[in-house]
């Protein structure tokens, strides 16, 4: 299928889409590159061929094949696999303004979009988090849900005219949306940048929410995008901040530090390069910010959960190393600014969460206490190394 790939209504690149493999088959004329995905442009700037990197991002952008449940979730969707829902809709997404465009079609982005167009996200949404094996509705495939990576289950919705994405737990680990919470309350007393996230139940099942920081006339750009091939991986810490502040991010340096010292103090074990960055005007190409901090449930050490002690260690990830928390605090200019006085009573308010929810999550005494003891003993430990520097 001869398609044009576009950015909003600019049109990037002219290609051969394979439907049945999902891939770019061949290259037929670039048009605007500057408009096309960071990754693509500093790859086609190389003098590269870009069919195989555009092929990957691509992919990238849908549902992987770790997605929890993938394939009860397929089967509801009568489609085999998670690849063929990235054409459906265009390749819309929630997250950017790129889409497929039928090379002799006239259809326009303001005709299409799921910033300005509603879509109906109750069917996907319950064939997502429900247990159910009713394969008998016909669930619509004109939908943003079709481009959603990440393992966990997710669905964006429509709530009051706004996007709000729900994400669950991992299989049969509860603490996810908890932990989203929590980060957004750390965030909100600190004075950080951030994605409110707040809990909701859908089939009986505790989910996080939170509104798409992206309009119709941004896109998500990730870290891992900025720095492909354009960074020495050994010192990415500072040459990534070098390329925000370069661009006119305003305070790069120091909203990247508060991303780490939230980190620091939930035990956030995955901050991957594609879950921060930075948010790029369409139109302009202008850099206007780095993304407020999000996706913040791997944390307290939910996967090395154990129920005799409580893990105090661990590592967390630091651009493309893996590292103990106390290390990560070796990159901080002036740990001095962060007053985590402002965080005196966050336990005891995360204590009643889980509390609210114990019902539905059956979640224990025990656990709950063993939870907040350990985020106790991060904030007064962070408070205790603060002290010492003064």
């Amino acid at each position: 299928m001869k398609c044009i790939l576009m950015n909003k209504n600019t049109e990037v690149l002219v290609a051969e889409y394979d439907t049945e493999l999902s891939t770019w088959s061949e290259i037929y004329e670039v048009k605007n590159i500057d408009y096309a995905p960071l990754v693509i442009r500093n790859v086609y700037n190389k003098n590269k061929n870009i069919r195989a990197e555009l092929s990957e991002w691509f992919i990238g952008r849908g549902i992987p094949s770790l997605r929890d449940d993938l394939d009860l979730l397929l089967a509801k969707l009568n489609v085999t696999t998670a690849k063929e829902l990235l054409d459906k809709a265009f390749g819309l997404s929630l997250s950017d303004q790129y889409w497929i465009k039928p090379y002799d079609s006239s259809v326009e982005y303001k005709e299409i979009n799921f910033f300005e167009h509603d879509f109906n996200s109750a069917d996907f949404t319950n064939a997502t988090f429900s247990n159910s094996n009713d394969y008998s509705t016909k669930i619509s495939l004109i939908s943003p849900n079709n481009t959603t990576d990440g393992r966990l289950k997710k669905t964006w919705i429509i709530d009051n005219h706004k996007r709000y994405l729900l994400k669950g737990g991992f299989k049969n680990e509860i603490m996810q949306p908890f932990n989203e919470v929590l980060a957004s309350t750390i965030c909100e007393r600190l004075g950080f940048y951030h994605t409110k996230y707040s809990i909701a139940i859908i089939s009986n099942k505790v989910v996080s929410k939170c509104e798409c920081f992206i309009n119709k006339d941004t896109e998500f750009v990730t870290a891992y995008q900025i720095l492909h091939n354009n960074c020495n991986k050994e010192n990415a810490y500072e040459e990534y901040i070098n390329i925000l502040e370069n661009h006119g991010i305003d305070k790069a340096r120091e909203k990247i530090e508060d991303m780490f010292i939230l980190d620091y103090i939930i035990m956030n074990e995955d901050r991957h390069l594609n879950n921060f960055g930075i948010i790029r005007d369409v139109n302009t190409l202008k850099w206007l910010d780095v993304t407020p901090i999000f996706d913040n449930g791997q944390s307290l050490n939910i996967l090395d959960y154990n129920d005799e002690e409580i893990i105090v260690g661990g590592q967390g990830r630091f651009f493309y190393h893996v590292d103990n928390f106390d290390k990560i605090l070796d990159y901080i200019k002036d740990i001095k600014r962060f007053d985590l006085s402002k965080l005196d009573g966050v336990v005891e308010e995360f204590d009643d969460l889980l509390h609210q929810y114990q019902n539905i999550t059956h979640m224990t005494d025990r656990r709950i206490n063993k939870i907040c003891t350990l985020l106790l003993s991060r904030i007064n430990k962070l408070k205790r190394i603060i002290d010492e520097t003064k």
